[in-house]
């Protein structure tokens, strides 16, 4: 599940590294001549010659967010030459002040936003509009406005600047932790969006999340053809990520096979949009999904489709991020924001690893093992065989009534935490202090963690937790939202500065969330008769299958946005039509090869995909990174290398990687094992689900 980051939206200061980009391609309109910034380079320069590249970076920076209403140009060349500081030691005070007062209104406005989306984010009763219009309030969506009003912006970027990427990745090796916090200060103003786009963002991302947060299938009211109920009575589902696991769930149950291809049926008819609107989140019809006949009562009962309305929130939401480009003359699309900016890898190379990977011959292999295990030709829907997991052997209702029993609600979870931090290997009292930065909340959707962004707020972990308690599915997910409440915590108090708080990327908080949820069993206490290296060889196999699922579903989302932007003005049933197509040309690429089955737009059915604008690549990535991550830990202390790894700071990526395991990001290490763990199973002949 997602983890929450707020800050682009809420606070309305998006953090974007500057890109050089040439005068024909900047949209906006340039208020301040190049006559007067090179006048204002010089007379500064003259002053202070040992800061020459500063306040060149620093003048041409403000140069091109100044607007008329900000002052004349004589106003800007003496508001640079009054306002550069050229003494190390004031300029150095000066951060400190600045990156308080920042950490002060980031952490009020995220709480503000924390307490105002509660009715949407837990189970306080029932929704009505007027929660929704709360929940899409921004706070924080003047901010940026009113920071360059009162010149803050304008002095921050002249004495901070911004770095490309291409320069961190040049100068970064050889930063110091002051350096690099300043070159963060430095990305906080790069651009300058209006309040009333930021605000209108928050409202479609809002209106997405609330829309896929309440899409529920009542699974206990599906009926197949000789009208038999498979699930149990109560039964209800979210999509995609309640479907999923259900569907995972299910390899090794009694008609299983039945019940995921009920399943998958009811994803298609999602993503096609032929569901009937009156089954979502509708407890009072019966479905039957293979002829998508409803009834009522006994009786056939006409309801409509859906009508697009799961492409009618992406289109909204594409087109509120896309208004907001004529203002970003460093990354004009927000696709080059997500990567580039955001990211800081950059679309092409995040691409060419997906691609590389999924392309690899070990896929055939694996897919053989999983044919094997199945006794049955491969399905779409088997892309989350899940019987690499040593818990596919456990029957899922006997961990539910584990998990049921010892935590029954949200303050028996919240007891448990120091007591799982004390069993991955953090000593007692660091758990303490860990996990009461850590607040748990019963979530009315699947799930998220949500950051603190200052150090006297806490952290939000957030799992579904049903009247009987939390089912063993809460329980995994509660498990990887409190890896990344951990990150969130360490990265926010362990850092050396403020400004370095958090990842280098979400990827990177996702990695830890998998280190964690990967021990589920072992922190309940369920013992798994499995030799090591078995486990270790079913773990790669799991591992590298889960990856080269999830970089399919990225692929699609990041030609999506292509599409959008290509087609700007296309409608729902348009954008719906352009998904599927995608869906499945990717899939019959990439997949039919392996699975032997051709035009499957499964790929499309990811509820990431319409309220987390290109989030989904976050998570190969974090794939890739977790198990670089395990590999380089292992036989080592794991509280004591993810203390050490996370206390870095927010750095590039690649340096990030580089000093935390010794190498950059590599698809290499997972195929590779990948590799080696088939030749063990064929060998071996391990052949049990």
């Amino acid at each position: 599940m997602k983890n929450i980051i707020p800050a682009i939206l809420i606070i309305g200061i998006v953090a974007i590294s500057c890109g050089k980009k040439k005068d024909s391609d900047i949209i906006p309109a340039v208020f301040i001549n190049n006559t007067t910034v090179e006048e204002t380079i010089s007379a500064l320069c003259d002053s202070f010659p040992d800061h020459a590249q500063r306040i060149e970076k620093g003048v041409k920076q403000i140069a091109g967010l100044w607007q008329e209403a900000d002052g004349s140009t004589e106003e800007f060349k003496s508001f640079c030459i009054d306002s550069f500081l050229g003494d190390t030691a004031e300029l150095h005070t000066v951060f400190l002040k600045l990156e308080r007062n920042f950490e002060v209104l980031y952490g009020g406005i995220n709480q503000m936003v924390i307490g105002l989306m509660e009715p949407l984010h837990l189970d306080m009763g029932e929704l009505l509009p007027v929660d929704e219009m709360f929940g899409a309030y921004s706070p924080g969506a003047h901010l940026s406005d009113d920071f360059f009003a009162n010149k803050i912006a304008f002095f921050t970027a002249l004495n901070f600047p911004a770095y490309t990427l291409a320069e961190k990745k040049q100068l970064g090796e050889n930063w110091s932790e002051q350096e690099w916090a300043y070159a963060r200060m430095g990305d906080l103003f790069t651009q300058r969006v209006p309040a009333s786009l930021i605000q209108a963002a928050s409202v479609a991302t809002t209106n997405a999340d609330t829309y896929i947060s309440q899409y529920n299938i009542m699974m206990g009211n599906l009926v197949n053809q000789d009208n038999e109920k498979l699930f149990p009575a109560d039964m209800k589902l979210i999509s995609h990520w309640g479907l999923r696991d259900e569907l995972k769930s299910n390899y090794n149950t009694d008609r299983g096979l039945e019940k995921q291809q009920m399943i998958y049926t009811v994803m298609l008819h999602i993503i096609n949009q032929s569901i009937p609107k009156d089954v979502i989140n509708n407890n009072n019809l019966i479905w039957n999904p293979e002829d998508n006949t409803v009834y009522k009562d006994g009786a056939v009962f006409t309801s409509e489709r859906e009508a697009d309305q799961r492409y009618r929130h992406l289109l909204n939401v594409f087109k509120a991020m896309k208004d907001m480009d004529v203002y970003n003359p460093v990354y004009p699309t927000y696709i080059q924001r997500a990567f580039d900016g955001s990211m800081e890898l950059s679309l092409d190379e995040t691409e060419k690893l997906f691609i590389d990977y999924i392309s690899s011959p070990v896929m055939k292999d694996v897919a053989a093992i999983i044919t094997s295990r199945l006794g049955r030709n491969l399905q779409p829907f088997d892309i989350w065989y899940d019987g690499f997991k040593s818990r596919s052997s456990i029957n899922e209702e006997e961990l539910s009534a584990v998990t049921r029993k010892r935590f029954p609600d949200a303050p028996a979870f919240a007891k448990e935490l120091p007591i799982i931090l004390v069993k991955l290997g953090w000593d007692k009292n660091t758990a303490e202090w860990i996990a009461s930065k850590i607040t748990v909340d019963a979530s009315r959707g699947a799930g998220h963690a949500w950051g603190a962004e200052g150090k006297t707020f806490n952290a939000r972990l957030r799992t579904r937790i049903g009247s009987d308690g939390m089912d063993y599915k809460g329980y995994n997910i509660a498990i990887h939202e409190f890896g990344h409440c951990v990150e969130q915590t360490i990265t926010l108090h362990n850092v050396p500065y403020y400004m370095l708080r958090g990842v280098p990327n979400t990827a990177f908080t996702e990695a830890v969330a998998f280190l964690f949820q990967a021990k589920d069993l072992e922190l309940l206490g369920v013992n798994i008769n499995t030799e090591k290296e078995e486990l270790e060889a079913l773990a790669a196999l799991d591992n590298c299958w889960s990856v080269y699922e999830i970089m399919g579903v990225s692929l699609v989302d990041q030609r999506v946005w292509k599409w959008m932007y290509e087609n700007p003005e296309a409608t729902p049933e348009q954008l719906k039509d352009a998904v599927t197509d995608i869906a499945i040309v990717v899939w019959n690429e990439y997949y039919a090869p392996v699975f032997g089955v051709k035009d499957s737009p499964i790929l499309a059915i990811y509820s990431h995909m319409i309220d987390a604008p290109l989030y989904l690549s976050n998570y190969p990535i974090g794939h890739l990174i977790e198990f670089q991550i395990e590999s380089y830990i292992e036989g080592k202390n794991i509280a004591s290398e993810i203390t050490r790894m996370f206390s870095q700071g927010r750095l590039i990526p690649q340096i990030w990687m580089k000093r935390a395991v010794g190498s950059e990001i590599s698809a290499k290490p997972s195929i590779d094992a990948a590799a080696e763990a088939v030749e063990f199973i064929n060998k071996t002949k391990i052949a049990k689900l």
